[in-house]
């Protein structure tokens, strides 16, 4: 039997501390709110820990009490009370989420980002990409079940075959998996993490693999440029611009000074306000490392010409390549 009664807990006035015995004491707070406190000395630490037993206002003293006289007795069996309270609560979440596949909380993940998703086209591959690669493998197994094993399932048929595929499928499943864990549904390490573990397994993907777009021979320009200059849409228009500027339809932001690339090349965004009749300047918010260069806009090429002067063959990269240097160039040299 405690020293508390019901009528004594229940008169408690604001910033009191009353002592039940045995470890058990009720604290009010300023409020007059009430929370009941189990202390004892760890007997894995030897330190002293302070154990929540639950608010006044949903546990009555003798369920304070029962709560106490458990905890005391799996101190005197060796356990910390808190420890084993919280392996239990993990326990419990683990079996929650058996019951959530890995296709249900994907589905699930993928919702909840999607809105500051605004292409519609990478929404759309997120859930292709994991229908055609990831579900058949892993879609059926709980969210807290998908191991190494499941992973390389579903990458090693496509990671020779398909690697920058299988590069973004392995991605998307790290994603997945990182924000069950953050959702507590999971609590082993994330399987298809890629440095320190699947690249211990999988093989690294070379730069030699990879196949760029073939370039235009410099020989077939105007003909090229005719079927531009017939089409009316705003990505010929900005095609045409980048070819007469020697621009970047992306966003570069390399340091080395001398790389024409280092222009921000927002050709994408850029308004008609800056282009004048023969230079064009980049908008303030846009200009990285080249702030205050005006870069000159390119007479256009006479398309009755039906060949080219003779010269040495040059690709189309080559050519924008080697106008744009010279364009910073002579803006540095002024």
């Amino acid at each position: 039997m405690g020293d508390l009664t019901a009528i004594r807990v229940k008169n408690a006035k604001p910033g009191e501390k009353l002592s039940d015995g045995g470890g058990l004491r009720l604290d009010v707070d300023r409020n007059g709110n009430g929370a009941w406190i189990f202390r004892f000395r760890s007997p894995v630490t030897g330190k002293e820990r302070f154990m929540g037993l639950g608010p006044l206002s949903d546990v009555s003293l003798a369920q304070a009490r029962e709560a106490a006289t458990a905890a005391r007795a799996a101190v005197r069996e060796g356990y910390d009370p808190i420890e084993d309270r919280n392996a239990r609560r993990a326990e419990a979440r683990a079996e929650a989420s058996r019951a959530v596949t890995f296709q249900e909380y994907a589905e699930r993940f993928i919702g909840g980002k999607e809105a500051g998703w605004k292409n519609e086209k990478h929404r759309q591959q997120w859930r292709n990409s994991l229908r055609d690669y990831a579900m058949p493998h892993m879609g059926h197994l709980p969210i807290a079940d998908v191991d190494t094993e499941a992973v390389l399932r579903a990458l090693r048929p496509v990671w020779a075959e398909k690697p920058e595929t299988a590069r973004r499928v392995r991605g998307r499943i790290e994603a997945i998996l990182n924000g069950a864990k953050a959702e507590g549904l999971r609590t082993e390490e994330n399987p298809a993490l890629w440095r320190g573990h699947l690249d211990q397994i999988l093989a690294r993907r070379r730069k030699s693999d990879v196949e760029h777009h073939a370039a235009l021979p410099y020989a077939e320009m105007p003909t090229f440029w005719q079927s531009l200059a017939s089409d009316a849409s705003h990505a010929a228009q900005m095609l045409r611009f980048i070819i007469l500027t020697a621009a970047s339809a992306k966003l570069r932001e390399w340091s080395r000074p001398l790389m024409w690339s280092v222009i921000p090349g927002l050709c994408r965004r850029l308004a008609w306000r800056p282009i004048g009749p023969m230079s064009f300047r980049w908008p303030l918010q846009r200009r990285l490392a080249c702030p205050h260069r005006v870069f000159p806009t390119f007479r256009r090429p006479n398309a009755s010409r039906a060949t080219p002067r003779p010269q040495r063959p040059r690709t189309v990269s080559a050519q924008r390549f080697a106008i744009g240097l010279a364009t910073v160039r002579n803006s540095r040299a002024r």
